[in-house]
């Protein structure tokens, strides 16, 4: 079933999907679980209020900017929709970054006003407000405190007024401001919320990727709270020890996570004592997730993971798989209200089982790159997107990754897949994950292959052997010329592997 924001009212504020839970009967209802215990409906509504107010008191005015430093908390969420409720623009980024200079680029950017932080960002981003040429105001230490929490009307904002950023992951370089209108976030729940994964108001949700993420923001904020369900909150880096202690005690029955960690966590000692008897659903998105992977989940627990494709640009996940519908590997089909197609270089479609550039369209579309207008064009082709990743469609209509557009490798005249590769060397037993990039040596194109072993001495043997087991499941000029053994690998906030940098250290490597 398709639907389309133009059903929302014209003048429409995201903000009252929470009075929607307190016309509902919600109000004594939990919200939200984490650390410091539960928040109900009507509380995070005052709270949201409170923040609204807050805000205004600091003479924030409509599309106006307000940083939100903050690691997945009730205050979190309250500024989020605090700051839409009175028309602000709400910017969320990564708590978790480990240096102060991290930050600057986001402040300077993003021209906030105020930005808000906590006790794990306060004095790191502090120092990066001092910084700032046009320091914006820093609130911290309880910043709602005092505010007057009574009911608040929110400002008549329109369906297609700006909403909210979220900064791209980085993959390729400094992050983007990702400009979202106000009936975004709901056009991804009444898509792939309702019509994929068959969110209830009994759920109980738990992701592990956070809320400055779109991932984890519809996961852990919109999603739950479009139909008043339950989140879980989790504060800190998302451990396996961590994850799987707040799944003992909170009991998700919906649980997101991305592939590196779901690897880590069948990886992990304590794993096979995990009770997930709760969950009814697993996801995972972020990037695509080996078939190796989603076996292995399913022999030892017995649960099925969708996988999916989405991106900040789109807001949430637009092609995945479903429990009836599913191949391992894949990114599934299509998402209800969502279009794709695989073009060649000439921009014309490609044959079935071909690969080509992807491009998907759909109401939860950005709106544009903030002060980045030829990416914006570069991107942005009417109302398709140019997602930048590699498909193959095949026979039966599910789409599967081939890689980042600028990550593919170009062999002896012959396209190369890093995720063919990947996929391979994780099957061996002596891998823990892998990544494989293309670069220039002695004027022709090889590829090397950076590998995480699992209880293996790293050896010249070792490498020769993955080197063999490659050509015996691929073609033959789909094998690493190189295997270089790693502790771990450069990867974005988010999780992502960040290739371009492993290019330039293989070249690096190559001219030594």
């Amino acid at each position: 079933m398709s639907w389309s924001a133009s059903e929302l009212p014209e003048r429409y504020n995201a903000s009252t999907i929470l009075d929607a839970n307190l016309e509902a009967g919600r109000g004594g209802k939990p919200a939200l679980l984490g650390a410091g215990g539960s928040v109900t409906y009507e509380q995070l509504y005052r709270l949201t209020c409170q923040s609204a107010r807050t805000f205004r008191e600091h003479d924030v005015r409509r599309e106006e900017r307000i940083l939100l430093v903050l690691d997945d908390s009730p205050t979190m969420v309250a500024a989020f929709w605090g700051a839409i409720r009175i028309g602000a623009i709400p910017v969320p980024v990564n708590p978790l970054l480990q240096h102060s200079e991290d930050y600057d680029h986001y402040i300077d950017d993003s021209l906030a006003r105020i930005v808000l932080v906590d006790d794990s960002t306060a004095e790191k981003v502090g120092a990066a407000v001092a910084r700032a040429a046009e320091p914006p105001r820093l609130l911290h230490h309880d910043p709602f405190q005092g505010a007057d929490a009574s009911p608040l009307e929110p400002t008549p904002t329109r369906r297609d007024d700006m909403a909210f950023w979220l900064y791209s992951s980085g993959s390729t370089g400094k992050p983007k401001a990702v400009v979202h209108l106000q009936h975004d976030i709901a056009f991804t729940c009444r898509t792939y919320a309702e019509q994929v994964l068959g969110i209830r108001e009994p759920d109980v949700t738990f992701s592990t990727t956070k809320l400055f993420h779109a991932y984890g923001l519809g996961n852990g904020l919109s999603f739950p709270q479009w139909v008043g369900a339950t989140a879980v909150q989790l504060s800190g880096r998302p451990t396996p020890p961590a994850v799987l202690q707040a799944i003992a005690d909170r009991r998700p029955t919906l649980f997101f996570s991305a592939p590196t960690l779901y690897n880590a966590l069948l990886n992990h000692p304590d794993f096979g004592a995990a009770d997930l008897s709760s969950i009814r659903h697993c996801v995972s998105a972020g990037e695509s997730l080996p078939a190796e992977v989603w076996r292995r989940w399913k022999e030892r627990t017995g649960l099925t993971i969708l996988d999916g494709i989405g991106s900040t640009e789109m807001l949430h996940i637009y092609c995945s798989n479903r429990i009836d519908d599913v191949r391992p590997g894949s990114s599934g089909k299509a998402v209800p209200g969502y279009e794709m197609k695989i073009l060649d270089e000439l921009g014309q479609p490609v044959a079935v089982g071909e690969a080509g550039d992807h491009y998907v369209r759909g109401d939860s579309a950005l709106a544009l790159y903030w002060a980045q207008h030829e990416k914006t064009k570069q991107s942005l082709l009417g109302d398709w997107f140019f997602s930048g990743d590699r498909y193959r469609q095949d026979a039966d209509g599910f789409y599967w990754y081939e890689g980042r557009s600028d990550d593919m490798i170009k062999v002896s005249g012959l396209w190369v897949s890093p995720m063919e590769i990947e996929a391979v060397l994780i099957e061996h037993p002596a891998v823990a994950e892998s990544a494989v990039v293309g670069f220039d040596h002695a004027g022709f194109t090889k590829i090397r292959a950076f590998v995480i072993p699992k209880d293996a001495v790293p050896s010249p043997a070792l490498a020769a052997e993955l080197q063999e087991h490659c050509k015996s499941r691929l073609q033959r000029f789909q094998y690493p010329h190189f295997v270089e053994f790693v502790d771990d690998l450069p990867r974005t906030v988010t999780g992502k592997i960040q290739r371009y940098k492993l290019r330039a250290q293989a070249a690096e490597t190559a001219s030594v």
